[in-house]
């Protein structure tokens, strides 16, 4: 019976012990699981097709400008300096006119101031009256005399103006411009030489024809 212990206990040593070493049984090919293998991922950049030409087209194959200066161009007109010295005889005319008529005003302003003194009442209030008046046609002949001057210069210029624009407008079109910038104003103070057409020298060369 006592040997029979004692090799129960030997049994259960041993089965303890292979437990301790392997506690699930398991064969460690099982207990640590296949290796698994992933391949490396190869991401590829996407590919964009170029754009055709004509869908991306360069600012200048789509809008083309010219410039000018137009003072300048209008000052080149053979007509211009024609229509300049017109203008100037009647302008010196109407200061003429104007001069006269106020140094008329004087002689009688000066006149009334040497005798208002003297002058009976009656004859103070008619000198009066007729200074005021004199003083009012001088001004009203002021203001009608600038208002005729402009209007006369803006006929004299308006076939001017009227050819020169004919004239940008062809020079325009022949160089397929979409628009023509004056460069006397301050809105455009600068333009790109590479992307705009200087068309000074053609206008005024097709307007001394």
């Amino acid at each position: 019976m006592k040997q029979v212990t004692v090799l129960f206990i030997v049994c259960l040593l041993s089965v303890c012990r292979a437990a301790a070493q392997d506690p699930l049984g398991i064969p460690d090919t099982l207990a640590v699981g296949p290796t698994i293998e992933h391949p490396s991922e190869v991401v590829e950049a996407p590919v964009v097709s170029p754009k055709p030409a004509e869908e991306a087209p360069l600012i200048t194959q789509l809008l083309q400008i010219g410039f000018l200066s137009y003072d300048k161009a209008l000052k080149d007109m053979p007509d211009y300096a024609l229509v300049q010295a017109r203008q100037k005889e009647l302008r010196q005319a109407y200061e003429t006119e104007l001069k006269r008529v106020e140094d008329e005003f004087n002689q009688k302003y000066e006149a009334f101031l040497e005798g208002q003194r003297d002058f009976p009442r009656t004859i103070l209030l008619k000198r009066q009256t007729e200074l005021q008046q004199l003083l009012q046609q001088n001004v009203e002949f002021k203001r009608q005399g600038l208002k005729d001057l402009e209007k006369a210069e803006e006929e004299a210029m308006a076939p001017l103006h009227q050819k020169l624009a004919g004239a940008i407008a062809k020079v325009a079109k022949k160089n397929s411009l979409a628009l023509v910038v004056n460069t006397d104003s301050r809105a455009c103070p600068f333009i790109d030489p590479d992307m705009g057409v200087d068309l000074q020298e053609e206008v005024s060369k097709l307007l001394r024809q």
